[in-house]
């Protein structure tokens, strides 16, 4: 028999394996390696398409196109007051979901948090990149949703932000055309060129994949029960979307799209949380649907 290769030192393959082992040889290092997994939800890594597009460029825009759609409804006497029972209520929610949103986007500490309600039929909400919140009227009316469940919308619109999932598409949008140009077209970095792409509408139209939504279900799913808020609600309200789709589709599923699967992940999941929101202080107000009609 030809004898075993004595390894040799200089080899880098061979310097990581005696690098780690000194690591493990370290004191604590063995307890580290042993850490149960983190309590909550389990969630893939972040796109690598995201890096194509600077953040605080995105963020940027969003909050031009945010600012102009609310504009729009003021004027149209479509917005809602700071007074209104309503809006109080999706601050009231906002506010204690936000303390949570760093833990998935560190970003999302300095971010200057917005909640506005439209009075509008669309059954819809979304949250922009840097934190920009909006709920219509339909959405709270036509669902007569309970806090919990508004909540559980909430989370789910905060995640595609915190997760990034805009910036990931246009960087996608980036990659597949092979070029550049198409961030300078979209960034321009020129008034003309920025009015031509209209970044802060193209981030309102976007269609989320499969994965961005499962992961809006869960990891909102998680910022809700942490907040105080019944996980159990998330299987009440797409219950809720599936019964309204049956006539005309609401906005909310059309950028949003069901699968068979939804509920029964959803349904997976909630053990993973329910001992968050058992722990969680609960809310000390609680606020009820809008009137019907």
């Amino acid at each position: 028999m030809t004898p075993a290769a004595t390894p040799d030192p200089a080899d880098p393959a061979r310097r990581r394996l005696l690098a780690a082992g000194a690591l493990l040889a370290q004191p604590g290092a063995a307890a580290l390696a042993q850490a149960p997994p983190r309590e909550g939800v389990q969630v893939g890594p972040r796109s690598s398409f995201e890096s194509l597009v600077p953040a605080a460029q995105i963020e940027a825009e969003a909050a031009r196109g945010y600012r102009e759609m609310i504009a729009q409804a003021r004027a149209a006497r479509r917005l809602a007051p700071p007074e209104h029972v309503q809006l109080r209520r999706l601050v009231m929610i906002s506010t204690r979901l936000r303390p949570f949103a760093g833990m998935w986007n560190p970003r999302a500490i300095a971010w200057q948090w917005e909640v506005n309600l439209i009075n509008s039929p669309q059954v819809n909400a979304f949250c922009m990149p840097g934190g920009k919140i909006a709920f219509y009227w339909g959405i709270l009316a036509r669902l007569q949703l309970t806090d919990d469940e508004v909540a559980m919308v909430m989370g789910h619109e905060m995640t595609h932000a915190l997760r990034e999932h805009g910036r990931s598409q246009i960087g996608k949008q980036v990659a597949t055309q092979g070029t550049i140009a198409l961030l300078a077209g979209l960034f321009g970095w020129s008034n003309a060129s920025r009015q031509a792409a209209n970044v802060g509408g193209h981030l309102l139209s976007l269609k989320y994949s499969r994965d961005d939504e499962t992961e809006a279900d869960l990891i909102g799913l998680e910022l809700a029960a942490r907040a105080g808020y019944d996980p159990r609600s998330a299987l009440s309200l797409w219950r809720k979307m599936e019964e309204a789709s049956k006539g005309a589709p609401p906005a909310f599923l059309s950028d949003h799209p069901s699968n068979p699967d939804r509920l029964h992940t959803i349904a997976a999941n909630i053990p993973r949380v329910q001992g968050l929101f058992e722990r969680a202080p609960k809310p000390e107000q609680r606020f009820g649907p809008p009137l019907a009609g």
